[in-house]
């Protein structure tokens, strides 16, 4: 399970560089406002809350507008407000008053690109090059925050927020630290080792059912959300025609309530996979690699790479609240292999939906055997990073009916029925495939 925690630390920084870190924070913040009244339009329009439309928009205006200020603080500027814009419409979506965010608190948020962290220092970019800044370290750290956590090699570095108290005229780097070993300093891939590893596969599509996982989880609708977007287009069209001011925002205002329909059916489609992954003991996700999927799957849009990349997006940053993993697998042969005999051609897929093996005659759903597929290639691969002298931990296909090791051992789940049984069941075949 992950462990985060967040340390308080004073940092000693040259006299004589200290304006340089008070600029950064003044174009830092100029970054977020400017990002805030943008987005920010209620009550005469909706506001942004897309990340990627805001950066579009500001990132190079405000490249611009702030001397020397590093790109990553200006995308975390952005960032920032949109994330501040975002709540408040879910307050007003509540009935709750509020109004255009705006930030003049004293902070800066740095991560791995902007600053580099050190267990004694850290450096900081700033407007003016970078400031070297030791850290004011008690005499016994041990027992304390700093020692457990800060000087602790065990955790790493994560996006940290530098503050200044004006009453002090001290500086603080709020780091926020994430255990990687376990307590004993045994490492990542020896602890993994020492526990079973379930993946759930999951296969994505332009139709039918938006996922499909290895447990036979049918989840989301993407025939409808064709359908949706169809029916904005049309309505966005019709008023574009007009070439009127008014019928531009009632365009635009239509166009960002697609956009939050779809993000919204998304977080859906995400926590039922999530939930899935749980119900299942899973410890990871497998998805197929999306790079260049507009160019290897048939019919896949900019829309549908978007939506893919989306929800993949939102499973990874889900998971890593609960301890799961998610990778991505090649995703070459999944829809023409067979999961039971291993057989693999392109006439085994007779259509979209149905999947009918030349060799065993394995038939079931297209979209499940490839979801089985694709649990079966992460699952190799995690198999082939063991490191332990014993063989390593179980390593399993989580399925409808219960799990299915690499050699092909079928465990059946206590909940399964006969006919879910056979329909997971590998043929002899399959057994060391």
């Amino acid at each position: 399970m992950e462990v985060i925690r967040t340390v308080k630390v004073k940092l000693d920084v040259p006299t004589e560089r200290c304006d340089d870190l008070h600029q950064t924070k003044d174009q830092f913040l100029y970054c977020a406002n400017t990002a805030a009244a943008w987005a920010w339009r209620y009550p005469n329009d909706c506001c942004v809350t897309s990340r990627e439309k805001a950066e579009s928009a500001l990132y190079g205006r405000l490249r611009e507008e702030t001397d020397y200020l590093h790109a990553n603080l200006v995308q975390k500027g952005i960032r920032r407000a949109i994330e501040a814009v975002t709540s408040g419409v879910a307050r007003l979506e509540k009935g709750e008053n509020t109004s255009q965010p705006h930030f003049d608190a004293w902070s800066v948020v740095y991560d791995k690109r902007s600053a580099t962290f050190h267990r004694d220092r850290v450096s900081l970019s700033t407007v003016n090059g970078r400031v070297e800044c030791e850290y004011v370290l008690p005499g016994n750290a041990e027992g304390t925050p700093i020692g457990e956590y800060l000087l602790n090699e065990h955790y790493e570095f994560r996006t940290s927020t530098l503050q200044y108290d004006r009453r002090t005229k001290s500086f603080y780097l709020h780091a926020r630290m994430r255990r990687t070993t376990d307590e004993q300093g045994q490492s990542t891939a020896s602890r993994e080792d020492a526990k079973h590893r379930t993946v759930l596969g999951v296969d994505l599509n332009v139709d039918g059912s938006l996922a499909v996982t290895s447990t036979g989880a049918f989840i989301g609708n993407a025939d409808e959300m064709n359908h949706r977007r169809r029916e904005f287009e049309k309505t966005r069209g019709s008023m574009q025609q007009a070439g009127t001011r008014s019928a531009h925002l009632s365009s635009q205002s239509i166009q960002d309530r697609e956009h939050r329909w779809m993000q919204d059916e998304l977080h859906r489609v995400s926590n039922r996979i999530l939930d899935e992954a749980r119900d299942y003991e899973c410890t990871h996700i497998a998805f197929e690699n999306l790079t260049d999927i507009r160019t290897r799957m048939a019919g896949v849009k900019r829309l549908h790479a978007w939506a893919f990349r989306r929800l993949f997006e939102y499973v990874e940053y889900k998971t890593e609240m609960v301890g799961i993993e998610v990778e991505q697998v090649n995703p070459a042969y999944t829809s023409q292999r067979c999961s039971s005999c291993g057989f693999t051609h392109e006439t085994n897929r007779r259509s979209k939906h149905q999947f009918v093996c030349q060799t065993c005659g394995y038939e079931l759903n297209a979209d499940y055997n490839a979801s089985k597929n694709i649990a079966r290639k992460l699952l190799k691969r995690l198999h082939s990073r063991q490191t332990s002298s014993s063989g390593g931990a179980p390593c399993q296909c989580a399925l409808t009916s219960g799990t299915l090791t690499l050699n092909g051992e079928f465990h059946a789940s206590v909940n399964s029925t006969a006919e879910g049984e056979s329909t997971d069941k590998p043929t002899k075949s399959a057994v060391g495939n």
